[in-house]
């Protein structure tokens, strides 16, 4: 794309929140939501809306907004093949302004952890300290060298799982309550939905993966068997989440779950026949509905993983917090 040789003021200001990538904050905001929902502790108090208003500040615009940011700092010839117009690739912005963007992101994300930690206290106060912390080394090692842990599926997958799921459902959780056993097995099947969807999400960048060395499981094994092995896990995660809603009592969620492992099994039947083409009739989700908050893809199976990621996310969502909100009402 033609960029300016000089940009205006408020062009930057776009490029550097393009840079941090708000697409991608909400992806934590229901990992978030289901944690506070566990705790059955928050009150509908103006204090109470603000401390998860920061929680999601931290995680989201400040935390993401790092990972993403500093994956572009050091994958600056990667994206020169799979995303030519995002900020630094492009021009928009340079590599220091993009080092800068990063760090103020880092440090504000610090800050605000330790503020929140010292404010709620304890044990609780140390658990948002640490989730946060961890989250954003674990962000680092995930880009940068010499460990890059993205360069193979086995560590990135979960790197992003961590980060996304389970210390964000945590921290939550810790935010206005105890920390109890149905937290954590909620906290960890959050973590593996976001290992088997960030496996798919490699589909987008598998020429250049295989370009760069990465050993995406795509590059690895081929399109048809990734979503074999990202389907078994979204299926253990929908049977676990029965299993425990049904142990617990939770009838009506039970029911929940069950519907939605049987529709996904439905779509993902379709996307094993045709990984390119498969519910082709959610397209329109996509392109008209939920394509500015999960993206868009020219490449025909990561276009195809944005239309199963519709159903599946909407899925996933009503049951997580179905769940999480009953845990939570049971200690009331």
């Amino acid at each position: 794309m033609p960029v300016p040789a000089r940009l205006g003021f408020t062009d930057k200001v776009r490029a550097h929140l393009e840079l941090l990538d708000p697409v991608t904050w909400i992806s934590v905001f229901p990992c978030l939501a289901a944690g506070v929902m566990a705790s059955g502790a928050m009150k509908p108090t103006l204090h109470d809306y603000l401390l998860l208003f920061a929680i999601f500040l931290m995680f989201g615009p400040l935390g993401t907004g790092f990972s993403q940011s500093v994956n572009d700092c050091f994958d600056l010839e990667l994206d020169r093949v799979n995303e030519p117009t995002r900020p630094i690739p492009s021009g928009r912005l340079s590599e220091k302004e993009g080092l800068w963007n990063s760090i103020i992101a880092l440090l504000s994300a610090i800050g605000l952890g330790l503020f929140l930690g010292l404010h709620i206290g304890g044990v609780r106060g140390i658990v948002i300290i640490a989730s946060i912390l961890s989250a954003l080394f674990v962000a680092y090692i995930y880009s940068a060298p010499p460990l890059k842990l993205k360069k193979n599926i086995l560590t990135s997958a979960p790197a992003v799982g961590f980060s996304y799921g389970f210390v964000s459902f945590l921290s939550a959780n810790a935010l206005f309550g105890d920390i109890r056993p149905e937290a954590v097995l909620l906290a960890s099947l959050n973590f593996f939905m976001a290992v088997a969807l960030i496996i798919l999400n490699d589909f987008k960048s598998a020429e250049g993966d295989k370009d760069g060395g990465l050993k995406s499981l795509t590059v690895m094994i081929g399109a048809k068997k990734t979503f074999l092995v990202s389907f078994i896990i979204i299926d253990l995660v929908f049977s676990v989440l029965a299993y425990f809603s049904f142990s617990e009592g939770f009838m009506i969620p039970t029911v929940f779950v069950f519907i939605g492992l049987v529709l996904n099994l439905y779509l993902q039947v379709q996307l094993l026949r045709d990984p390119k083409g498969g519910i082709s009739f959610l397209q329109g989700a996509v392109d008209d509905g939920f394509g500015n908050a999960i993206g868009k893809s020219d490449v025909q199976e990561h276009n195809a993983f944005l239309r199963f990621q519709v159903a599946n996310n909407i899925l996933f969502l009503i049951n997580n917090l179905l769940v999480a909100g009953m845990v939570g009402m049971k200690y009331l």
